[in-house]
């Protein structure tokens, strides 16, 4: 057999096999109506854009598992794990919750240990390699319709902050990747496309801008 012939099926062997052993990426998003995308349509949803954007690359990725919901803080979402019988196998885990404790009027102490209690619950998923979790900052809704019809829209600011100060702490003492989304959410009321219909929650323009943010550093934890 001939060298140049042997080399292109050796090569062609070696690509299917790359393409047989590439499994399919594993993305579980915790959260709350931050990640659930309450108000815009799915493939809106920040999870989904970035699962889309990883096959437009060529990696294959599952539809990406969220278990996350309107309203909750970070005890709902704690309650929630403990029945979601979850497989510890995810190749990539984020998390992004805390408005509804700010909005609430909960304490950034019940924060703190709640939330070092979902970083533990996300590592747990990822396999145990913080390496493969991300933390996505808290929005700033006073930048909204909804927020600057509220009493005291830079009283909410000044919250956010504080507990955004919280998530950022804990979560890079652990070594978790942490992208401050923050700043994009404080350009909707000067870019009102950056909003979603009901005044409140980011669009899937906002949400294309939060990938954008994070995409190319996660994608290569994966």
């Amino acid at each position: 057999m001939r060298p140049i012939l042997l080399l292109t099926i050796l090569l062609s062997f070696a690509c299917q096999h790359q393409a047989v052993m590439q499994k399919p990426v594993k993305y579980l998003a915790l959260g709350d109506s931050y990640t659930i995308g309450h108000g815009v349509p799915e493939q809106d949803r920040f999870p989904v854009q970035f699962a889309e954007r990883l096959r437009t690359d060529g990696i294959p990725a599952e539809d990406p598992r969220i278990l996350a919901t309107t309203g909750w803080t970070t005890g709902n979402l704690k309650n929630a794990l403990q029945n979601a019988g979850l497989e510890k196998d995810y190749d990539l885990v984020s998390l992004l919750i805390g408005v509804n404790n700010q909005y609430q009027g909960r304490t950034l102490g019940e924060y703190e240990t709640e939330f070092d209690q979902l970083l533990d619950s996300a590592i747990a998923y990822a396999g145990g390699d913080p390496a493969k979790v991300f933390v996505l900052s808290i929005p700033d809704y006073a930048y909204t319709p909804f927020g600057q019809n509220r009493p005291n829209p830079p009283a909410i600011s000044t919250a956010i902050d504080a507990f955004n100060a919280v998530n950022k702490t804990l979560a890079e003492a652990r070594g978790i990747l942490y992208f401050d989304i923050t700043p994009i959410s404080r350009q909707g009321l000067a870019q009102p496309e950056l909003v979603a219909g009901d005044g409140l929650h980011p669009s899937g323009e906002m949400y294309r801008r939060w990938v954008n943010t994070f995409y190319e550093v996660v994608k290569e934890k994966r």
